[in-house]
């Protein structure tokens, strides 16, 4: 990535996505933990409420285009060649994953199954994970290692949810990941590549002379060290913050009846709930019955 606005595009894709994963698959558990299933999309009915889904199966094309003029302009530089690689083969991958999703009901479910979609997310995440940082050094490495280490949370959800879909944590972990990467992004971005926003005694991110790295200029040895401990608390705060939001918003969905989703409340749900409460009722009602 080189600019602050494909860190903000970027945080705009995984930001929304996470927030209404969360939701909705808050919303699923809270209706019957028991028949709890993770699922690669929360889909609503009629499909045209996807708008989401849609939105970013074009703009995802769009954003690789306009990382093809970046890189045109600035081809020059070997730090700009790497982030291209990284961003475009990133954006491509997941707008296939968004592709699968929309053919989803015309695919061969034997093949192309629900596990499968998430085993591909897994590999998503891990390519993205494997670019992270590349062509960066200094106190930029210890910003992009932070959230390479959030790609690696998301790809380690996606694969254990691959195997067991029933697995709640691994799917509040996961919607956890998303959030807390998207806000981690727009934080990158702001910190190493905006002047305002930059660190006190520091320059934001630029190629160094005479070498095919990027990294944010410090005055001072001293300014370095500030400057990473200020990255290791801004993250630290990133988390507590998503973490109480969230615990916070599960707590507020506990307290409603109403799905958020409505493909997680459909009629085999509502036949098996019925069943559940019809062997939940004492013996005497149905004796007198």
């Amino acid at each position: 990535m080189a600019s602050f606005e494909t860190h903000l595009l970027a945080s705009l894709f995984f930001t929304p996505i996470g927030i209404r994963r969360f939701l909705c698959s808050s919303s699923h558990f809270l209706k019957n933990p028991s028949l709890f299933k993770s699922k690669p999309w929360y889909f609503s009915n009629p499909k045209w409420k996807n708008l989401d889904l849609y939105i970013l199966a074009v703009a995802l094309p769009l954003a690789s285009f306009a990382e093809i003029f970046i890189f045109s302009s600035l081809s020059g530089h070997s730090t700009y060649r790497f982030s291209f690689f990284q961003q475009f083969s990133s954006l491509s991958l997941f707008w296939i994953l968004i592709i699968f999703l929309v053919l989803y009901d015309s695919l061969d479910h034997l093949l192309f199954n629900e596990s499968f979609i998430f085993v591909y997310a897994c590999i998503a995440f891990l390519v993205e994970y494997y670019f992270i940082g590349v062509g960066i050094t200094g106190l930029g490495t210890i910003v992009y290692n932070l959230l390479a280490q959030l790609t690696l949370l998301c790809a380690g959800c996606c694969l254990v949810l691959s195997v067991k879909r029933t697995a709640f944590f691994a799917e509040f972990l996961l919607c956890f990941g998303l959030v807390f990467k998207g806000t981690w992004l727009l934080q990158t971005g702001l910190c190493l590549y905006t002047d305002a926003f930059v660190f006190k005694g520091c320059k934001k991110m630029e190629v160094l002379p005479r070498s095919p790295n990027a990294d944010v200029h410090c005055e001072l040895e001293d300014d370095s060290m500030r400057g990473v401990a200020l990255v290791n608390l801004l993250f630290t705060v990133h988390g507590i913050l998503i973490m109480i939001i969230s615990f916070v918003g599960f707590g507020i969905l506990s307290s409603f009846k109403n799905m958020w989703c409505e493909d997680t409340s459909g009629p085999l749900l509502a036949q098996l709930e019925s069943t559940d409460n019809l062997l939940m009722r004492p013996v005497h009602e149905l004796e007198m019955e």
